[in-house]
């Protein structure tokens, strides 16, 4: 059994106790990686599912951003009981995408591993996700699931709303969550790692990077991590307006909040008007319309509650059209904000979503060759 120590370093001060010769990884090796700051509450969980893995990773790396609750401290623990080498980096105020990056450029293995504080891993996750890896034609890249662990109505009704179940993600068109994502270094280096002048959204776009550079990415549906959906309106009015502000500053999904702001701006205030001058019946329209936007939400929610008593299944449906405009109007205020910052970046955007950044350390030759594969 390999000796339990643990690497630490920071930015200001680089003192480490080595815990692994970096030439004992081998070509096989997985490092996984995460990012924290101020998640002593949440990192528990998440230690105790990374201990539970079927298949350990060979290393892990952890980025702090400057935590002031004692998250630095659980991990020095966590760290020295151990069997795999652990490395804490300490880099204050880093964003996510630095973090990651940070850590990723700390790690010694060939294959990346990235999950994050907040979720509890299935015990054979890490196994799951790296296994395309080690089989005939691997890919450069693979996108695990992660599913809704929610108690009470309101979050119950939260979960139905924006988090889809595992098996409506369609091989092809799902982007994943740096929840539960692996890649090979390769590849990261190839569309210049993960993009950190992007406040959010920074994994999507680093999802279409790495698809149009070439690189070819493989779904593992079973590889799932379980994530809790915010507790309270106003967390998650932060959530998803922050969510908005990343699409705008980065560019994505300009014609999605298009229709958005037409429906809330000009549909709803056209459907009132026609309403009120040609009779009340126009006000179908809404219902009809109201129905369709929410018929997928009630549909999770209604496996989501089976057994349930009827006054909180009940109390959980109340909710779900609350929860839908409210995440509607957040994003509506946060977009513009990010927009506004897209302006300046719009050129940087759009050569890293064309897969035209490469960061150093990479030769052309060696990027042609990963991108070959498909």
């Amino acid at each position: 059994m390999p000796s339990r120590n643990t690497a630490s370093s920071s930015r200001l001060s680089s003192a480490r106790v080595p815990v692994q010769d970096p030439s004992d990884l081998s070509s096989r090796a997985v490092s996984l990686i995460f990012t924290v700051r101020d998640e002593a509450h949440s990192l528990p969980a998440l230690l105790r599912s990374l201990e539970r893995q079927t298949r350990p990773p060979d290393e892990v790396v952890v980025v702090d951003a400057g935590s002031r609750d004692g998250t630095l401290d659980l991990l020095r623990c966590w760290a020295q009981q151990q069997a795999f080498p652990v490395r804490l980096l300490v880099e204050p105020g880093c964003s996510i995408s630095r973090g990651r990056n940070a850590a990723i450029e700390g790690a010694q293995g060939p294959i990346i591993a990235v999950t994050d504080a907040g979720v509890t891993l299935e015990p054979d996750w890490l196994a799951r996700l790296v296994a395309p890896f080690f089989g005939p034609d691997p890919p450069d890249a693979v996108a695990g699931l992660f599913q809704g662990c929610a108690s009470g109505p309101f979050q119950t009704a939260m979960s139905a709303t924006v988090l889809p179940f595992p098996e409506e993600a369609r091989p092809g068109r799902f982007l994943p969550s740096s929840r539960s994502v692996a890649f090979t270094r390769a590849a990261w280096q190839g569309v210049g790692g993960y993009p950190e002048w992007a406040s959010y959204s920074e994994d999507v776009l680093f999802d279409l990077a790495l698809i149009a550079a070439g690189y070819r990415m493989r779904m593992a549906p079973t590889a799932l991590v379980h994530f809790e959906p915010r507790r309270t309106l106003p967390a998650f009015w932060r959530q998803y307006r922050n969510y908005a502000l990343g699409d705008g500053q980065t560019g994505l999904w300009p014609r999605r909040h298009a229709i958005r702001y037409a429906t809330y701006l000009v549909l709803i205030p056209g459907l009132a008007l026609a309403s009120a001058v040609f009779g009340p019946w126009l006000l179908l329209g809404y219902l009809a319309g109201f129905a369709a936007y929410l018929r997928r939400p009630f549909r999770r929610l209604r496996r989501l509650t089976q057994g349930w008593p009827l006054r909180q299944r009940l109390e959980a449906a109340a909710w779900v059209p609350i929860i839908r405009v409210w995440g509607d109007i957040a994003k509506m205020v946060g977009y513009p904000r990010g927009w506004a910052r897209w302006c300046r970046l719009a050129s940087l955007n759009a050569q890293y979503k064309a897969g035209k950044l490469r960061r150093a350390g990479e030769t052309t030759d060696s990027r042609r060759k990963t991108a070959s594969k498909s």
